[in-house]
């Protein structure tokens, strides 16, 4: 894991972000053994999720800040 990711099971989006880039370019390069591979190709899925779900929390936070100045936010004002 990079030495910048403060926390495995919380990185901000970020790190979560820079660490997959990191995994994906290993990946691509085809240097590392098959069980290695595997267990960056399943940390790289834990941090696209973890990518995901910072922002759909982030879009929610949006919409509520919209909300607050009595406007709406369509989904496709929005892309992810």
């Amino acid at each position: 894991m990079s030495k910048n990711v403060k926390s495995k099971e919380n990185p901000t989006f970020e790190e979560a972000l820079k660490r997959l880039e990191e995994i994906v370019d290993t990946l691509e390069a085809g240097s590392v053994p098959l069980d290695e591979s595997i267990k960056l190709y399943e940390e790289g899925m834990t941090l696209a999720k973890s990518c995901m779900t910072q922002l759909s929390e982030a879009k929610l936070k949006l919409k509520k800040i919209q909300k607050n100045f009595g406007g709406t936010l369509d989904e496709t004002d929005i892309e992810l």
